[in-house]
């Protein structure tokens, strides 16, 4: 189902609202935190300046602790899910500082660790973000921020 481009914005920003202040229940957050995924697929690279503004509350919720620190491996997968979208939306531009992008990539890093496991609820996810990762050369950035650590991480859970 596509929407037009304000319908888009307004759901994105009811969504990043809703992610600013997140429901208490794991099942209630995977649920926005997939909605909040699906909205941003839609959105094409370098938006207009109304996208940009709409994406603003997602962009800061998903770096809040609350999310990226969350304690459900299922959660931070799905954090990592959108936050890659976003890394995609913004490309070649990195849409945080080298701090919060060190940070996020290892979330990213973190969610490959069972990607060997295909039965695994979020095998789906977890492949999404990997394909992300290769086709924004998300992996150019983490060398750019000396990331040399979570690299080896990284192809040490390929290897698995």
């Amino acid at each position: 189902m596509a929407f037009d481009e304000k319908v888009l914005e307004n759901k994105l920003i009811e969504a990043g609202n809703k992610l600013a202040d997140p429901p208490s229940s794991v099942d209630e957050l995977l649920k926005l935190l997939t909605r909040v995924e699906g909205f941003l697929s839609m959105v094409e690279q370098e938006p207009k300046p109304s996208m940009q503004a709409a994406l603003s509350p997602s962009l800061k919720a998903l770096v809040a602790d609350k999310l990226l620190r969350h304690s459900d491996p299922d959660v931070k997968v799905a954090v990592a899910s959108c936050i890659i979208e976003i890394t995609r939306i913004s490309a070649p531009e990195v849409p945080y500082d080298d701090d919060q992008m060190k940070e996020i990539f290892q979330l990213v890093v973190s969610s490959f660790e069972k990607l060997h496991d295909k039965s695994s609820r979020t095998y789906v996810k977890r492949k999404a973000i990997l394909q992300t990762v290769a086709k924004v050369r998300s992996c150019l950035v983490m060398l750019d921020l000396e990331c040399d650590a979570l690299i080896l991480e990284m192809f040490q859970h390929f290897l698995k």
